[in-house]
């Protein structure tokens, strides 16, 4: 296996399931028992032990892995009703359950993408009078304790691209068009994953923050390059129905998931199609409320688009709203290609053989965990916080169905490597489990070579039979 590569700022929870990863095909090719893995952990919990660890930082690692720590963990975060796969799981699963639990002395709330709340180092006068009280305020907000990071979000995106916004549409020049859409482009991935937490848990604020949580999507929405209600309608009420399958308007299955001609179809096809496709598909599985909702929303909000560029400011049109638009239709397009471009060609509609897992910064630390797409789509309304824990749970299960994890690699890096054909730089990013530790490097170029084949109609006909009928 080619080194393991722990970026500086890669998640606590990422650090441990990449970890746990790596000792895994250590034992594996030393032919060495789990038994060994009790010493292995105190050398962690005194802050002594691999490399992986080192490479963090070191209020990270002295923090969590401290020995009191460790202590509490595993006897307070797993109850005994746990599936907790072997003892040598134990304390990884805890230290991360610890972590998401307000009930455990380990809990940490997310309240900034960049960084875990323990490494925040302001002065004292700040820490106690602006930081500490602003985190509680945050969590009472929230829905959930950890998700204080989606109060900081909100006040980001209230206090910067929206004032940005209403100037653009009074008093427009270009060097200010061009900053706002960049300052939208940066904004896109965290929004929009915080905003695919907010339709799988039906909001992220408290319930007595409901009203607020259902409108400001109507408002930053637009801002983003998202149509009114089009992610909820086409993520959770069709992808996550059709899992990729044939039915599904953003299913791969038919395309060379290496050929840049064949991507490049795809996204046009839904640029220039889903807004009639998605209504469409709602009809043909007799749901014309919620096709007539899908085409109400849609076709509404162009209008709003045509009526701002005609009666107010083009130029702003184009800048706020058209820009984002285009570019985040595709960052969408970009994103699901990389999710589910590396299909096993006899198991297609296995959740663990048609989606991949990924352990990287961009994916998980500033878009919340969504480099877990196979523990995503194993259980949609399963929270952000909970995939890595979830997966190490259930990583002999991905092994055994011959899921795909890799790191040191996001959705949209991955996407270019297989359109360049790059099946040497995704070998080395690939973290192998179960039979693929055995591969050479060039067997494991080959396997992922082969999951890209497009599907021919007669195999999915094959493999679908229920599902197109």
């Amino acid at each position: 296996m080619a080194d393991l590569v722990y970026a500086h700022d890669l998640s606590i929870a990422d650090r441990l399931v990449l970890k746990r990863l790596e000792d895994d095909n250590v034992r594996h090719k030393s032919g060495r028992s789990g038994e060994d893995d009790e010493d292995c952990n105190m050398e962690i919990a005194s802050g002594s032990g691999s490399s992986a660890l080192d490479s963090g930082s070191e209020s990270s690692a002295s923090t969590v892995f401290s020995e009191p720590i460790r202590r509490r963990t595993t006897k307070t975060a797993v109850p005994p009703s746990s599936s907790v796969t072997s003892s040598e799981d134990e304390f990884e699963i805890a230290a991360i359950k610890a972590m998401g639990d307000p009930k455990n002395e380990a809990f940490e709330p997310t309240v900034i993408v960049s960084r875990d709340l323990r490494d925040i180092k302001l002065s004292p006068v700040l820490d106690r009078y602006l930081l500490r009280p602003y985190v509680q305020w945050a969590q009472g907000v929230a829905r959930r304790p950890t998700d204080a990071v989606f109060v900081t979000h909100l006040l980001l995106y209230t206090c910067t691209i929206l004032p940005s916004a209403i100037y653009l549409f009074r008093n427009f020049n270009y060097l200010h068009g061009i900053v706002h859409t960049a300052m939208a482009f940066y904004y896109m991935g965290t929004y929009t994953l915080m905003m695919h937490q907010h339709i799988h848990q039906r909001g992220v604020l408290a319930p007595q923050y409901s009203l607020f949580d259902k409108t400001f999507p109507y408002i930053t929405d637009t801002l983003m390059g998202h149509t009114w209600n089009s992610y909820y309608f086409h993520h959770v009420k069709h992808h996550h129905i059709e899992g990729n399958g044939p039915n599904d308007l953003s299913s791969t299955l038919r395309y060379q998931r290496d050929s840049a001609l064949d991507f490049i179809c795809y996204f046009l096809r839904f640029m220039l199609f889903v807004w009639a496709e998605l209504p469409l598909y709602f009809f043909s599985k007799k749901r014309p409320g919620m096709a007539l909702k899908t085409l109400t929303c849609e076709l509404s909000n162009y209008a709003f688009y045509f009526l701002m560029a005609k009666y107010v400011d083009l130029r702003a049109t184009i800048f706020v709203f058209l820009l984002p638009l285009m570019l985040m239709r595709l960052g969408m397009m970009v994103g699901n290609w990389g999710q589910h471009a590396l299909v096993h060609p006899s198991e297609p509609d296995s959740d663990y053989r048609s989606s991949i897992t990924l352990i990287d910064v961009p994916s998980n630390r500033y878009c919340f965990n969504d480099g877990y797409h196979t523990s995503h789509h194993l259980n949609p309304l399963r929270h952000w916080r909970d995939h890595p824990a979830a997966f190490l749970e259930q990583r002999h299960k991905y092994a055994k169905e011959g899921a795909l994890v890799f790191h040191n690699i996001d959705y949209l890096m991955l996407t270019v490597r297989l359109l360049m054909k790059d099946y040497e730089t995704l070998a080395k990013c690939l973290v192998p489990i179960g039979d693929q530790i055995d591969m050479t490097m060039k067997e494991r170029e080959d396997m992922l070579r082969n999951h890209t084949t497009k599907f021919t109609e007669e195999q999915i006909k094959r493999t679908f039979t229920k599902a197109s009928s």
